[in-house]
């Protein structure tokens, strides 16, 4: 069975996919193939079989192209007399994000949640509250519940188990997956939000005293703009008394939990197990790596990256780089440890 049975295949001509991509079609002798190969798949350079076009981005993976069995491959221009009579290049500047596009062209349902009962329209054993509406060519799968009042947009998808809470709206060409809670919350357009994911429960908010803890009602929303994923069993925490926001763009992987009242920018990257604490800011293009954590109250500015397992408890400038516990500058994190070592190997040799 094809490690791909999943998912639907769309065949293509290789001066066709050539030309949807952007690349030039080379063999290694510098002159055009033909392009009547046919690409029906996509596999590792060194898994691929005839039929398929692998990638090369990096240089670790060359020595795998003498011997790749690929009909083609997506690489820069360097690359071409490294490939094995009979493979194509497809030439281009970026290799990676032009598989990309060829991977949406070859498997055009692999990009975002497909529904799961095969139903189309809204199933019979779905709910739909008083005054749900429901724009055309939306799906909402058994045992999805949309409550009252809620609006779904033209094309949008509510698979399998999944609750729309009442009045919330979501745009244009969306998914909600299979068993996903989306409550107190605005979605627009082109949004990805994967299994399991929960938004807009309350955050975590509680007037602490010695005679206990009450609990402080969380009265905000979320909003979430055009073109966000979500990756599956994250959590977005609807505000305090202000709206949490997750920018235009902004790309967030699995199990990742954001507090309430966070602003993130567009475009923002934030990786696994990573947590953003309450009233956090982040500006546009940030990236927050796996395991990171970022102190509430706290402004990461744009462009700046948060190193894996970092921790921060202070504000991180626009562009600057850092990593550690406490978070710091990566050159002043490499001097750090190169320090340490240094110490501890002197340490251990007086020992000796």
């Amino acid at each position: 069975m094809s490690s791909h049975s999943f998912f639907a295949i769309t065949p293509h001509g290789l001066g066709e996919l050539a030309e949807k991509i952007g690349a030039d079609v080379v063999s290694n002798g510098g002159k055009a193939v033909a392009a009547a190969i046919t690409i029906n798949a996509a596999a590792p350079l060194e898994d691929a079989l005839p039929g398929a076009v692998a990638f090369i981005d990096n240089r670790r993976y060359a020595r795998f192209l003498a011997s790749t069995r690929a009909s083609a491959v997506i690489c820069e221009e360097r690359y071409v007399a490294d490939l094995p009579e009979g493979t194509a290049a497809l030439v281009h500047e970026k290799p990676y994000s032009a598989y990309a596009a060829a991977l949406d062209l070859i498997y055009p349902t692999a990009a975002k949640p497909e529904p799961v009962t095969g139903e189309s329209g809204v199933s019979p054993k779905a709910h739909l509250g008083e005054g749900a509406a429901l724009e055309d060519d939306v799906i909402v799968e058994a045992g999805a519940v949309i409550g009252r009042g809620a609006a779904i947009g033209k094309g949008s998808r509510i698979l399998a188990n999944a609750v729309i809470g009442e009045n919330v709206q979501i745009g244009r060409g969306s998914v909600v997956g299979v068993g996903a809670s989306v409550t107190h919350a605005f979605v627009g357009d082109g949004v990805i939000i994967h299994a399991g994911v929960r938004i807009g429960q309350d955050g975590f908010g509680f007037a602490m005293g010695p005679e206990g803890h009450r609990k402080v009602a969380q009265i905000g929303r979320v909003i979430i703009q055009d073109k966000v994923e979500i990756g599956a069993n994250s959590t977005i925490d609807r505000g305090s008394n202000r709206d949490t926001v997750i920018g235009e763009g902004s790309k967030i992987d699995n199990l990742v939990q954001i507090g309430h009242n966070v602003m993130m920018g567009r475009h923002c990257i934030v990786v696994g197990l990573a947590g953003i604490a309450g009233s956090a800011t982040l500006g546009d293009y940030v990236v927050v790596a796996g395991q990171a954590g970022i102190g509430g109250h706290t402004t990461v500015g744009a462009g700046a990256q948060v190193g894996g397992g970092a921790g921060t408890h202070t504000d991180i400038a626009a562009g600057e780089k850092v990593i550690g516990y406490p978070a710091m500058p990566v050159k002043d994190w490499v001097r750090l440890n190169m320090r340490l070592k240094a110490m501890a190997t002197q340490k251990t040799k007086k020992q000796d």
